[in-house]
């Protein structure tokens, strides 16, 4: 049981935990970290302001980068230890989740892999920049309400271990 709420624990901490610097390969990133990574990048773009677009796309495509592989290893890590802790269902309804997170991440970065902004009008960068912005939206949504209803789970599962301990 102790084992349980120390990681229920962990997860908890993960999610509300935002540090100032994520690493590439190999380091988990906590829910939140990539929340406010995604946020940066997409503040970063001016719309329509064609000066430094393709430094401001490298950018960007490297912060998504980041927050997917740090987001892969964090939910690798619940896959591997939820199905014990929660069950199989719920394990697998969250790992469902998972998959529409690292599917949108996808999609990102495939339009971003076929745009070529500095070739743009204005009009189109414009139209190509909102559409981006979208999609990292929609990611910062699914990433927020995903860690809302996982956390909601473990405190209920934490209130329940630490009770019978």
């Amino acid at each position: 049981m102790s084992d349980s709420l120390a990681i229920i624990r962990r997860v908890i901490d993960e999610h509300r935990t935002i540090g100032r610097q994520m690493k590439l390969a190999g380091e988990s990133v906590t829910d939140e970290e990539a929340l406010a990574a995604l946020e940066k990048a997409r503040a970063d773009w001016i719309p329509g302001r064609p000066e430094g677009t393709s430094a401001k796309h490298g950018r960007l495509q490297q912060a998504i980068g980041y927050v997917e592989e740090g987001l892969k290893n964090h939910f690798a890590f619940e896959e591997d230890v939820f199905p014990t802790l929660l069950g199989e269902l719920l394990a697998r309804a969250i790992a469902l989740q998972h998959r529409e997170i690292l599917t949108a991440f996808d999609e990102i970065e495939s339009a971003m892999s076929g745009a070529h902004l500095d070739k743009l009008v204005r009009e189109e960068l414009l139209a190509e920049e909102s559409r981006l912005q979208q999609r990292i939206g929609i990611i910062s949504q699914l990433v927020d309400e995903h860690a809302r209803k996982e956390e909601l789970i473990l405190d209920m599962v934490q209130r329940v271990l630490e009770q019978d301990g």
